[in-house]
């Protein structure tokens, strides 16, 4: 399996996550409170339950990838990371397609879905996303100083299941590109509320 150089691969993703924060901070941040409710369907989610979902994966990746940083003993980064095949399937699995399209539909655990947990609705849902974006780029800054590959990250589903830190990264951050581009459409949406 092909690499990609690391620098590279954490400055993709550091731009990535600052597009995800301009298009909040530009877009989303004045909405009003009746925008900030509005559902295209019942199944939908609307914009702060969208937010919601993603600051509960923030918590969770955002607080342990910190920690695994912080205490690793692999902090002799290299000049290539190479995905592992379960972390590109995951990485894969939410990214978007070449026109920003949702390429397949994916159920939501129920401890993560704002529809169904409610406590994971907080009413800060806003001032939080901007919080964890702001820490996702000071942890891009800290991951060059370790080994993307050794540093391994349990997914949020289960603790005996890790990930590479390369492959965590790409997941928490497409994944969060993938629910930005849903609130984009919901307020793209004909029937939004203006």
């Amino acid at each position: 399996m092909n690499g990609i150089e690391s620098n590279t691969l954490l400055l993709n993703l550091e731009k990535i996550t600052k597009d995800n924060l301009y298009f909040i901070e530009n877009k989303v941040k004045n909405l009003s409170e009746e925008q900030f409710h509005w559902k295209q369907n019942q199944e939908s989610w609307n914009v702060l339950q969208v937010l919601a979902h993603l600051n509960a994966y923030a918590k969770y990746y955002q607080r342990v990838i910190k920690e695994k940083i912080q205490t690793t003993r692999h902090n002799q980064p290299t000049d290539t990371f190479v995905s592992s095949p379960l972390g590109r399937g995951a990485w894969m699995s939410v990214k978007l397609g070449n026109l920003n399209n949702i390429k397949r539909r994916l159920r939501t655990p129920r401890n993560y879905n704002p529809a169904i947990n409610k406590s994971l609705i907080t009413g800060s849902e806003l001032e939080d996303f901007i919080g964890f974006q702001h820490q996702l780029i000071d942890l891009l800054s800290a991951a060059k100083s370790v080994n993307l590959k050794k540093v391994k990250i349990p997914i949020a589903l289960s603790k005996f299941i890790k990930l590479r830190l390369g492959d965590a990264l790409l997941f928490h951050i497409y994944h969060n590109q993938r629910h930005i581009e849903q609130i984009n459409r919901t307020i793209q949406n004909e029937r939004f509320p203006q």
